[in-house]
């Protein structure tokens, strides 16, 4: 069943969504000098050349992060991913372009500082090699910001799910935790609310980051997912989705969600901001619903729990 390969949707609006999260929270653990530490449970390649045939093939980039990056002076909010993106397509980029999109992998690596800590793990055969070769030095193609980063992430060829727990508690007591499985069999679900449940005994006061599809009516669990989170007996639980279109009747993704366990201080305020303008910009409303003025995109954002 290891058939994904994220080079297909590279860029789309899930991702923009998934890695404008992870870059908040991110550049809130920065704030503060003491390290933390970053664990990426889904790693995929790290990184992808929008150029490349299995990119091409669908283009997603073109309606996720492609209008955003070319207006990218009129979103100071989201600064840092901006500056990731900009720090994987390298120094000699001088004309702006947009060859590569990060990963979550590369996006962590560009706020990670020499007392940060990072582990990847990846499953699939070739993904892994893949994520090895764009994660080593040679791969850094803005070496002048990189250099300070010596020491490379630790990267595990398994399954994440698994390897998680195995890493809880991490050496460095604060940190974040990106969960972004491709959700090919139904029971990743499951299994995401069942490794909560162990991560919680573990590591309890860890940022947790979990995306998941928003999918069409028949074969969408995302309600039932919330729900099992909100008693996974964390205290504080954000929860923020994204969709573009109207909901399928029969097929495909229509938008995303993130999830995030023991969300960072302001996280939804900046959410609360972030959220409608990403929905305006990236909204893909039919002709029949631009001729009706009607704007299938929308945008949600509530607390599946709260600690008073």
């Amino acid at each position: 069943m290891l058939s994904y390969r994220h080079a297909f949707h590279a860029g789309n609006h899930a991702d923009v969504l998934k890695h404008a999260v992870q870059s908040l929270i991110l550049e809130s653990l920065t704030v503060k000098d003491k390290g933390f530490s970053y664990i990426d449970t889904h790693s995929g390649a790290g990184g992808y050349a929008l150029d490349h045939e299995w990119t091409q093939k669908k283009s997603e980039y073109l309606t996720g992060i492609a209008p955003l990056w070319q207006a990218r002076e009129q979103w100071p909010e989201l600064a840092g991913y901006f500056a990731a993106i900009d720090a994987m397509n390298g120094d000699m980029n001088t004309d702006d372009a947009l060859d590569f999109y990060p990963g979550s992998p590369k996006v962590a690596e560009y706020f990670k500082r020499p007392q940060d800590s990072m582990t990847l793990m990846e499953l699939h055969n070739n993904e892994v090699e893949l994520l090895r070769e764009n994660m080593a030095p040679q791969g850094r193609r803005s070496r002048d910001h990189y250099s300070a980063r010596s020491k490379g992430p630790t990267i595990h060829h398994q399954d994440g799910f698994a390897g998680l727990i195995g890493l809880l508690p991490p050496t460095l007591k604060r940190g974040l935790v990106l969960i972004d499985p491709p959700y090919e069999l139904k029971e990743d679900y499951q299994t995401v609310v069942e490794t909560m449940a162990q991560a919680h005994k573990r590591w309890p006061i860890g940022i947790y980051a979990i995306w998941y599809p928003l999918l069409a009516k028949d074969v969408d669990r995302s309600g039932a997912l919330k729900t099992a989170l909100a008693n996974s007996g964390f205290k504080d639980i954000l929860c923020a989705e994204l969709s573009v279109s109207e909901q399928a009747q029969d097929f495909g993704m229509y938008g995303s969600g993130m999830i995030v366990l023991n969300p960072p201080w302001k996280l939804d305020e900046q959410l609360k901001q972030l959220l409608p303008r990403l929905a305006e910009t990236l909204g893909q409303a039919t002709l029949e619903q631009e001729l009706a003025t009607k704007h299938a995109a929308a945008w949600n954002l509530e607390w599946l729990k709260k600690a008073d």
